[in-house]
């Protein structure tokens, strides 16, 4: 018999619903069981009864009873290739915080087909202790840059909440399909998921989305052709960026296939050998530390392929520009 669990809601699994967080982070629970279980009161939320559509907040504290003792799902096996990548992609590391530069690609969390992901890599950084790192927030799968990963319960608490109140400044390096028919400006409209066949998409939804504001500059362009934009979501909406572009700037990102990065102008990009991906780097991360209080500034270099795109396109990809700075 195991003792009780209890377990930090982390920033990943904001706004999960209690079964389906419970059906990936418990994966020995059957889910007969599991709702037995939350109709009983047994399992708890912040010492309170849940329902099983109950929607998850960072920091909150799932508790779990004693349950019998049984085989586990069988662990995320690391190959040696991957956990050379995962160790090349730290670019800081000071106990309580690992921060990664994630290549493009690369999921953060499985789920569904995704096998290979960094949640199931981060075993790997296991310090002295015994203690791994885990997720505090998310990247999509197609977009580079900074990732935070905490090791203490408290860490992760802390840092979800820092996400989720916007106490983080996040820059995020775009090329563009087009340029944006003003230098700078604001973005307010509201994103949903689509209700159409094709899954995980997001739309502009002036009835039933969630408020979605994000700053953007006009860094460099390409005739009419392309520009550097610089981004920085206020909010944490899924697909933030790549939508607001593509909807609101007619300006989709460089190589997403989801949101007409690849329509009509990309053939005629593509001719200039740009990388055959999404043109979205996570640049750069501003917050003060979890447990200590002190600036952190994090800076994630731009990968080689998109250094060679940069280039190409007569972009500086190596100076470090932030052209929100002066807001700060």
């Amino acid at each position: 018999m195991s003792d009780v669990r209890e377990v930090v809601v982390n920033g990943a699994d904001d706004g999960q619903r209690l079964d389906r967080w419970l059906k990936k982070n418990v994966p020995e629970l059957p889910y007969a069981l599991a709702q037995k279980l939350i109709r009983k009161g047994a399992i708890k939320v912040n010492g309170k009864k849940a329902k099983t559509d109950t929607r998850l907040a960072t920091g909150e504290i799932v508790r779990l009873p004693p349950m019998e003792d049984k085989p586990k799902a069988p662990s995320y096996r690391v190959s040696p290739d991957d956990e050379k990548l995962i160790k090349s992609c730290v670019i800081f590391d000071d106990g309580d915080l690992v921060i990664l530069n994630k290549p493009a690609g690369l999921a953060t969390q499985g789920g569904g087909d995704e096998k290979r992901h960094i949640d199931g890599m981060v075993s790997v950084l296991t310090n002295k202790e015994g203690i791994a790192p885990r997720l505090v927030h998310r990247l999509d799968k197609e977009t580079s840059g900074v990732l935070v990963l905490a090791r203490s319960p408290e860490a992760v608490r802390r840092l979800g909440k820092m996400f989720q109140g916007r106490d983080i400044r996040k820059l995020y390096w775009a090329v563009t399909l087009g340029v944006p028919a003003q230098r700078e400006g604001e973005i307010r409209a509201p994103i949903g998921k689509t209700k159409g066949p094709i899954k995980d998409k997001m739309i502009i939804d002036d009835e039933d989305g969630k408020h979605a504001i994000t700053d953007f500059v006009v860094v460099d362009k390409v005739q009419g052709q392309s520009a550097f934009v610089a981004f920085m979501p206020r909010t944490g909406r899924t697909h933030q960026i790549r939508v607001h572009a593509s909807e609101i700037l007619e300006c989709p990102i460089v190589g997403d296939s989801r949101y007409h990065g690849k329509g009509e102008k990309w053939g005629e990009m593509e001719q200039l050998t740009l990388a055959n991906r999404l043109h979205l780097h996570a640049r750069r991360l501003v917050f003060n530390h979890p447990i200590t209080d002190s600036p952190l500034d994090v800076w994630a270099d731009l990968p080689k392929d998109l250094v060679k795109s940069w280039k190409t396109l007569g972009f500086n990809p190596s100076e470090k520009i932030d052209p929100f700075e002066e807001l700060f």
